[in-house]
Order: structure tokens, then C-alpha cells, then sequence
């Protein structure tokens, strides 16, 4: 045998092993598009109809305190895939367009990470990040532009289909597939001149909802008086009728979930596979997508592990995406190195087993489009929450989407007051937010100038500010020459 017959043939036994190693299993991600945990039966709606992921949450373990670490599409799926903060991995904003954002050349993504651990790699659905090369799978099921209203990550049935002969490859080698949907993120419409908008007022955005359904997908439709208003948001008509369109895109991704999960279980691989669902962010709605105000922050994520043994459990963490890929790296037998991630891996905790020392999560946003400069960064326990606004004598600035939503421009038109908050104090806010989120959960009465909470605020300062430094925020130095 020739040297070179004689390396070919010890690679792929090293391959194969690494293949066949036990314990290893298939990984499953599935990605929502601003869906947050006011729109899910198992977290506490009755009004909406989401049986397949109630169905998984039986089965698995529901997380009670999960946490995106941005509420922006791109940033929070560059945290999602790299296990680091947005304002460390490069991508401070949104990708697609003009606003041009992309993580460095040199950073390690969790597709990349996996492949190189031995696992075949695919993802379906919506993308948002950049550059390729760093978030590079082997497999692309299907393309499509961010908020695109011809893309398949409108039609998660269609979705899990695409999925089906990757999953039944008969490969021995462990996959990763990563499912990233569309829905339930707020719809475009067709200009006459053909450019796309978010301005349906007075109508509800559509939620990418229309006339003649999607493909496999059961139309579920909802009455706006039967929804149920979050906090957050005014009681009003416009606020009513655009839930009904987003609950209806939600029982739509809900589908998809269920057929994925199907041909999961008709190729066998059921009960050798680790399925997550999550979102990059909460709602669109104002107060919620763009902010760390917990609407935007706080969301579902429901594991299922092979072989679960304690169905139906909650895990009470506090966890962010940050944490995502040190977790499913350690799963997967590949873990990383010290300091690679800002995360940590939660995997002791995938069966709701109780995790000491994981009572706070911090936050970090910069940019949401090009446009719309305004750094947070944020730290948050159990019963607290500070946000550091660093620009904060910029007004806040409006993402489109939510400046054309009409639930915004019904509340503008009526009054002083967006749901509980002023719409003064939601444009123009201070440069420290403090809140008792026990006493006041929809963050209202700011404690940063109360002489009562003087000591809370110097030790939530300091927290955040080591934060900072560890994970090498640029930002950092505003504490000082801003």
C-alpha cells in the first residue's frame, strides 16, 4: 500500500469512528422569527392553538427564563451560531441590504465547528448572517432573501420537506440541521412601483398571511377579541386585529414543527436526535423587537433529548443564546476551548435538572438597521434589571417595521401613552434604567436616582462593566469619554 492509499484509508477510519462514537447525537435547530413566549400554549396562552410545540415541551424540558442577548434578527443569530456577543463577533446590525453587517473573517462558527467534529451540515429557511464563509454549512436546502415574501421560510411545511432526504441519508455520520422560518416576523407588501413596504395602516400587517395559505399548512385563523394583549401593549382595535395576523403565522410555523418532527420519527431518527426550538427575538411590536426591555429579550426555548427522562419538566436557568453553541458543542463531544465563547453550556441542565449559579444574563445591542445607532447594554438577575443606554441623548430610534405597524400609529393618534409607558419616556430615555422587576415587570418606575438603590446601582454597574471588559466590548470606554 502507497503512503498515500495508506493516510486515505486512516482517515476514514478516523472518520468513521468518529461517526459511530457514542453518544453523539443529531441536533435539530429550529429558529422562530420574533415569536415570544406571549404567544404559546405551553407558556401560558389558552388562546392560541400551538399543539406541536405544547407537544415537544411535554416531552422535553421548557425553559422558564431564556434570554436572547439582542432583540435584532442578525446580531441575535450571530450570537446564536458563534456562542459570542454581537459587538465581539462583528455583527452589530442587520446583514441583508444597505446595512451591510457581518461577523469577522476569523470567527468559528457552530456549522463550521460541527463539520469539523465529523457532522454533516445543512440548514433550510431564512439565513440573516454573514459573511458565507464564516457561517459556511455544507448543505443549503434552500436560499431566499431576509423578508422576502417569496422565500420558503414563509411555508415551515414546505420547510420541513426540504429537509426530508437529508434526514433519511442513510450517512452514519451524526447531522446537524439548522430550520430557520420566516414566521411569525411581520409581513412585507408589494408597492405598485414593486418595492416592499411594512405600511398596510389602517389594515393589521398580514404576518406573511394571505389569501390562498401555503402548501400542507391548515389555515388557523383568530378572532381579535379572543387574543390576549401582553402587558406591554395598548387594549386597543389596531393592537387586537395585528395579533390575530401574528398568532395566525405562529399556528402556521407550529405546522412546520409538527411535520419536521414527523419525518424525524418516519426515518428513525426520533430518539437519536436533540431538538431545540427558540426565536431571535420577542414580537414586533414596539417595546418589544430592538429593545432589552424583557418583550423583546425573554423567550421560548423548549429542548427535547433522546431518550428524555423527565417529560414535561422546566428548567428555571437563567440562559442565554450566548450559551447556545458552547451547549450544543459540548453535545456533541467537540466542546470548546477557554475563551473561544462568551457563553458556558447548560447540557447538565438539558432534563431540567437544577443549575446552581445561573442567576443572571446580560445583554448587548448596538444597531438594528444602519441607521439606527443606539448602543444598550444590559445586565438582569432574578430581580433586577439595568440597561445602559449609551447614546442616550439621541432619541430611541424606530425600526420600520414597528414605525409602520398600526398598533404604533393608533396609539401615537390617541395619546400620551403606548400601553403603560409614556410615549415621551419611550423616545427619550435616560442614560441608566434600573427596575425591580418583581415590584414593577413591565419596567415603568426607573430606580437609577434613588438614593435607596444608590448600593444596587454601583454593584449592577461594576457586573456589567467586567462584562464588558471580558468579552471585549468596544463600548466599553464610553463609561468614561462619553
Amino acid at each position: 500500500m502507497t503512503a498515500w492509499r495508506f493516510l486515505t484509508a486512516a482517515l476514514l477510519l478516523a472518520a468513521s469512528a468518529v461517526a459511530a462514537a457514542p453518544g453523539r447525537p443529531n441536533i435539530v435547530l429550529i429558529v422562530a422569527d420574533d415569536h415570544g413566549t406571549d404567544a404559546l400554549g405551553c407558556y401560558g396562552n389558552p388562546a392560541i392553538r400551538t399543539p406541536h410545540l405544547d407537544a415537544l415541551a411535554a416531552e422535553g424540558t421548557r425553559f422558564t427564563h431564556a434570554f436572547c442577548t439582542t432583540a435584532s434578527c442578525s446580531p441575535s443569530r450571530s450570537v446564536l451560531l458563534t456562542g459570542q456577543h454581537g459587538h465581539r463577533n462583528g455583527m452589530y446590525g442587520l446583514q441583508h441590504d444597505m446595512h451591510h453587517f457581518q461577523s469577522f473573517a476569523g470567527v468559528r462558527s457552530l456549522p463550521a465547528r460541527l463539520a469539523a467534529a465529523g457532522y454533516r451540515t445543512a440548514r433550510v429557511g431564512k439565513f440573516h448572517v454573514a459573511p458565507e464563509s464564516v457561517y459556511a454549512f455544507q448543505t443549503v436546502l434552500s436560499g431566499g432573501a431576509a423578508n422576502d415574501p417569496a422565500s420558503l421560510g414563509r411555508s415551515p411545511v414546505e420547510m420541513a420537506e426540504h429537509t426530508r432526504a437529508f434526514i433519511a441519508d442513510p450517512d452514519p455520520r451524526p447531522f446537524f440541521l439548522y430550520f430557520a422560518s420566516d414566521d411569525p416576523h411581520r409581513g412585507n407588501i408589494v408597492l405598485p412601483d414593486g418595492r416592499p413596504s411594512f405600511d398596510t395602516h389602517p389594515a393589521p400587517n398580514p404576518f406573511g398571511n394571505r389569501p390562498g395559505g401555503y402548501a400542507g399548512v391548515e389555515t388557523v385563523r383568530y378572532d381579535p377579541a379572543d387574543v390576549r394583549v401582553p402587558s406591554f401593549l395598548p387594549d386597543a382595535p389596531e393592537t387586537r386585529a395585528e395579533l390575530a395576523q401574528y398568532y395566525e403565522a405562529v399556528s402556521r410555523l407550529d405546522q412546520g414543527v409538527g411535520r419536521l418532527r414527523r419525518i424525524l420519527h418516519e426515518a428513525g431518527r426520533r430518539e437519536d436526535t436533540l431538538v431545540i426550538y427558540l426565536s431571535d427575538n420577542g414580537v414586533a411590536f414596539p417595546g418589544a423587537k430592538t429593545t432589552l426591555y424583557d418583550p423583546g429579550i425573554r423567550l421560548p426555548l423548549i429542548v427535547r433529548a433522546p431518550g428524555h427522562r423527565r417529560p414535561g419538566s422546566t428548567q428555571k436557568a437563567m440562559v442565554t443564546w450566548a450559551d447556545v453553541t458552547p451547549t450544543l458543542l459540548d453535545v456533541a463531544g467537540a466542546p470548546a476551548g477557554p475563551g473561544e465563547c462568551d457563553g458556558r453550556s447548560f447540557r447538565a441542565g438539558l432534563e431540567g435538572s437544577p443549575l446552581e449559579g445561573w442567576d443572571e444574563i446580560h445583554a448587548s445591542h448596538t444597531l438594528h438597521e444602519v441607521t439606527m445607532y443606539y448602543p444598550m447594554r444590559a445586565i438582569r438577575t432574578r430581580r433586577h434589571k439595568l440597561i445602559w443606554n449609551v447614546a442616550h441623548p439621541l432619541p430611541f430610534p424606530f425600526a420600520l417595521d414597528l414605525a409602520q405597524s398600526p398598533t404604533w400609529i393608533g396609539a401615537e393618534r390617541r395619546g400620551a401613552t403606548y400601553g403603560p409607558r409614556a410615549i415621551a419616556a419611550f423616545r427619550q430615555r435616560p442614560r441608566l434604567e434600573l427596575y425591580d422587576l418583581e415590584r414593577d415587570p413591565d419596567e415603568i418606575a426607573n430606580l437609577a436616582g434613588d438614593p435607596a438603590h444608590a448600593a444596587l446601582l454601583r454593584d449592577l454597574t461594576a457586573r456589567l462593566r467586567e462584562f464588558q471588559r471580558t468579552t471585549r466590548d468596544p463600548w466599553l470606554h464610553k463609561w468614561d469619554r462619553e
